[in-house]
């Protein structure tokens, strides 16, 4: 017999779209939690048409972030959606939801009205700036919480604009932020049985990650600041992305690997060498060091004689893949961290795999992302509707169904 999934039995209304939201939905899926992803009549969840979408009208984007979701597409503005989703969210366990400011406050659909209708909801609201602070009311996306939070300004070439990250970190680790916090929030019921609000913002979760930018300044009374430090960089030295004879390998040499650094790279009088005798030193003539990194690198005829040597003197280091260099990749598929999964309208398609690896559950679960409002007739029957009153909540497009 097959053992229960940790979320095995919790109830998710999901009331998310894009990508910050659906990611916490996504990930709580996999843990076998039951997700009810709640999409505005008539067209639903935008993602459904954006990216890369085939012949029939499919995204893999949308595919990607809604595997193993079930799909109602209702229009909550009728009162009769509104009753439906006021329903299902008084027996749910959690409730996720990332719209913009003020769009749930105007429905009555908030915090203060929904604690009243079930005491024991784990609510978890996904914003830019949060939904208590001085800048509530501003709409926000991913680039916006890059710019805001300070990771553009740490990004780029040091004589260059700020650059954002080349994927959708803050969408993505708000997500995650936002599925621990809901983990420990049921933690917590168990204990208590009561639920409670969570409020994560996407600025926070990116701000969090300044290791050094924020109490750096601070401690030295702002006489040091952090500046941009392109691909070579200014705190650690050799540390940066060095061009290979084929492409870029990223090394990290820290104060313990440098007396086996030196040694592997075939220069072990640089322990010696007074301008490199300490961290401080090896800062002061970065130059000099990573043009010697540069001609070491550069008499080899390819990159994997590099990344043997310095494997082989443990000294961390790697290529600089694309994305879509995973795909066979030995350590990606081993990890499940990319995995070809079918969709009965894309065909087989490799996507990112769960990050989060449980030994009782070694085998990821099949699932399968939802056509536009697929389970609408099982859930609104779940609910005690019948044939008839369903059939006129489609003539009456209150409900909404779709081929993709």
């Amino acid at each position: 017999m097959e053992k229960r999934r940790i979320l095995e039995g919790i109830q998710v209304i999901d009331m998310t779209q894009y990508l910050a939201g659906p990611t916490v939905t996504r990930m709580m899926a996999e843990m076998g939690a039951d997700i009810i992803k709640i999409e505005q009549a008539p067209s639903g969840d935008p993602s459904r048409n954006y990216a890369i979408i085939n012949e029939k009208g499919r995204s893999g984007y949308f595919v990607q972030q809604n595997r193993g979701k079930k799909s109602l597409c209702i229009n909550f503005d009728d009162p009769r959606g509104k009753d439906i989703l006021l329903k299902l969210i008084g027996e749910a366990d959690v409730f996720v939801e990332n719209y913009g400011p003020g769009v749930l406050e105007r429905r009555k659909l908030d915090w203060v009205a929904l604690k009243e209708l079930n005491p024991e909801l784990i609510m978890a609201s996904i914003s830019g700036f949060g939904r208590e602070s001085a800048m509530s009311d501003k709409p926000a996306f991913d680039m916006i919480a890059q710019a805001f939070s300070g990771t553009m300004y740490m990004t780029g070439d040091p004589e260059g604009p700020p650059m954002p990250v080349g994927q959708s970190i803050a969408d993505v680790m708000t997500g995650v932020h936002a599925v621990a916090a809901i983990g420990y929030a049921l933690f917590h019921r168990e204990r208590t049985g009561k639920g409670q609000f969570l409020d994560i913002a996407m600025v926070d979760s990116l701000f969090h990650s300044q290791e050094l930018a924020v109490q750096g300044p601070s401690l030295t009374g702002m006489r040091w600041k952090p500046k941009r430090s392109g691909h070579l960089s200014r705190i650690n030295s050799p540390l940066g992305a060095f061009k290979g004879p084929q492409e870029w390998i990223v090394i990290q040499c820290m104060e313990a690997q440098w007396p086996r650094f030196v040694e592997a790279i075939g220069k072990p009088e640089l322990l010696h060498d007074e301008r490199f005798a300490d961290l401080k030193g090896r800062m002061k003539n970065r130059d000099d060091l990573n043009n010697i990194i540069h001609d070491w690198m550069q008499s080899f005829e390819n990159d994997q004689d590099i990344l043997d040597i310095l494997a082989e003197a443990r000294v961390p280091s790697g290529p600089v893949l694309a994305p879509y260099d995973a795909i066979g990749h030995p350590y990606f598929e081993s990890r499940g961290a990319v995995r070809e999964v079918n969709d009965p309208l894309l065909g087989n398609v490799h996507i990112p795999g769960d990050p989060l690896r449980f030994s009782d559950f070694p085998e990821p679960l099949d699932l399968v992302a939802p056509t536009l409002g697929q389970h609408n007739q099982s859930i609104l029957e779940s609910l005690g509707l019948s044939d008839n009153e369903i059939n006129q909540l489609n003539n009456d497009k209150v409900i909404i169904s779709g081929d993709t």
